[in-house]
């Protein structure tokens, strides 16, 4: 009997969970807190920086392997899932409880699972509290969003608990008659063909196309006269076949950052507080930043976490302002060492001395001639040069100059301190149709932060190492470099194909691979294509 209960606790919980997420779901639609994907944030929060590390590394590994789908993307999917199965999971235990307490004698399932349902309102009212996301909210709305946070949660959990004693009820003695087994499965039927509608039904409506209706960055203040990129050089060479674009669009550059949904700052009412070691502490409006001297500069961008022949670099153009000359407007003091950073999203980075004063350093507000995206930082992120993309934080609504040293987000969890860019190559798609001459072109980019690509060169089946030909000059000194090699073909079948870089200073890449945990990738791109 106990075994019995314990599947219909079970059934019974995960299939009442679905609405409840499609409700949640629907919810963030109208910018309501999302209870699932808040609790799997302030978990990656703080679990442990090896376990993080761990499942960041064994994902994008998968990824990798199995070709799922752009890296960022399918993470980002991935995460979100995990999310929803932990409020699932927490279903199955709540039905397991519930049903095991009326197992063992007379009780009411009602209060049973209204207890369990408090007992997670209470736990995401309090995730939602340190998360800070409640705290600040005027009065009228932080009521709605309490409630909002909570009640579902006791309602669920009652309703459950109604369900699995009346299925184990209909379920009567050890050896139910034929009649109550039908009742018993008819009911379960009800709550599976109930549950999944409604949940149908909410994910429906929280995706239904709401055109002019979602706040966009284009009903937000906007940086006048954003410039729109320069022409490429012209006289360089055509790249080769299947090589991704020299700059990436927008809605194609890569995105990781610790939240599933991105936060959503009102640029009417962001300011950028300034504090700390300074003369003249002040706060910036985004027209206060635009007001500065404007500058646009290509930059390449990697994620740490980047595999050998991974997807999460990309290049942009960047617009914005010298982080140098508003600290100069600031009074930066003598004592000052490191600006530390905090983002919306309670991210949080320090700049070194010397990226501080680095005029390459900017305060960007504008991404490939278009205000900056939300996904991408909107209305203020940092480029910095020769650093991967976790010393860059984007939802910036802070900075304070102090005079000591402080870990940032992800050094704080094992990662590099410094995150200096390791040397890098990759070959793109092979178009073997684009063989002209009996020469397969070949392409790809290289890319070793600040210091440039030098040279590049190719290996076809082990053969001997044949340099590539560069596409110079690249957008800018600090932006990935494309590259071409006509292979003259040996005959059809199947060939390996590997690349290797030399930057600027003569340092080669180095060949041993090694894991991105905590330095970034080392090692040898490769890839093979039949002719």
């Amino acid at each position: 009997m106990r075994a019995r209960a314990a599947f219909v606790g079970a059934l019974l919980g995960a299939l009442t969970s679905l609405p409840l997420l499609g409700l949640y779901a629907l919810g963030v639609r109208v910018g309501l807190p999302s209870v699932p994907f808040d609790i799997f944030d302030w978990l990656a929060r703080v679990t442990p920086g090896a376990v993080i590390a761990f499942f960041i590394d064994t994902m994008i590994t998968i990824i990798h392997d199995f070709s799922l789908g752009p890296t960022a993307d399918v993470a980002k999917a991935a995460e979100m899932a995990v999310a929803q199965l932990l409020l699932v999971g927490a279903g199955i235990v709540l039905g397991l409880v519930v049903a095991w307490r009326l197992s063992l004698g007379p009780g009411s399932g009602w209060a049973w699972g209204r207890s369990g349902g408090i007992i997670l309102a209470l736990a995401a009212l309090a995730v939602e509290a340190l998360r800070g996301s409640l705290l600040s909210l005027p009065l009228g709305q932080l009521l709605l969003a309490v409630l909002w946070v909570a009640a579902p949660p006791i309602v669920w959990g009652t309703l459950l608990g109604g369900a699995v004693q009346g299925v184990l009820a209909r379920a009567g003695a050890a050896a139910p008659s034929a009649g109550e087994a039908v009742s018993r499965r008819n009911l379960l039927l009800k709550v599976a063909v109930g549950s999944a509608g409604t949940a149908l039904a909410l994910w429906g409506l929280s995706n239904w196309p709401q055109p002019q209706q979602e706040p966009t960055v284009a009903q937000q203040p906007q940086p006048a006269n954003l410039p729109t990129p320069p022409p490429a050089p012209a006289g360089r060479i055509e790249p080769a076949p299947g090589t991704r674009p020299e700059v990436t669009a927008n809605d194609k550059f890569y995105r990781v950052d610790i939240n599933l949904i991105p936060p959503r700052v009102d640029g009417n009412s962001w300011r950028l507080v300034a504090t700390g070691l300074f003369t003249k502490p002040r706060q910036f409006s985004l027209a206060d930043l635009a007001a500065y001297p404007a500058v646009t500069m290509p930059v390449t961008l990697s994620c740490i976490s980047n595999l050998i022949g991974g997807d999460l670099i990309s290049n942009g153009y960047w617009t914005g302002l010298r982080l140098r000359d508003l600290l100069a407007d600031l009074g930066l003091q003598p004592t000052a060492r490191e600006l530390h950073l905090r983002s919306a999203d309670n991210f949080y980075e320090s700049v070194v001395m010397s990226d501080m004063m680095d005029e390459r350093t900017l305060l960007v507000y504008g991404m490939n001639g278009q205000t900056l995206p939300v996904e991408h930082g909107y209305p203020l992120r940092i480029i910095i040069p020769d650093r991967y993309g976790m010393k860059q934080p984007k939802w910036i609504v802070s900075i304070e100059a102090a005079g000591q040293a402080s870990l940032g987000y992800w050094p704080e969890r094992g990662w590099s301190e410094e995150a200096m860019p390791q040397i890098m190559s990759q070959i793109d798609p092979v178009d073997v149709a684009a063989t002209q001459n009996g020469k397969v072109p070949i392409g790809g980019i290289a890319w070793s932060g600040a210091q440039g690509i030098s040279k590049v060169e190719v290996q076809i089946d082990s053969g001997a190492w044949q340099e590539a030909t560069l596409r110079t000059p690249p957008l800018g000194p600090l932006t990935w470099v494309q590259w071409r090699y006509d292979w003259p073909a040996t005959g059809p079948g199947q060939h390996a194909a590997r690349v290797r870089a030399t930057d600027g200073r003569g340092n080669k890449q180095i060949e041993r691979s090694t894991d991105a945990y905590p330095d970034g990738a080392t090692g040898y791109d490769s890839l093979t294509f039949v002719t």
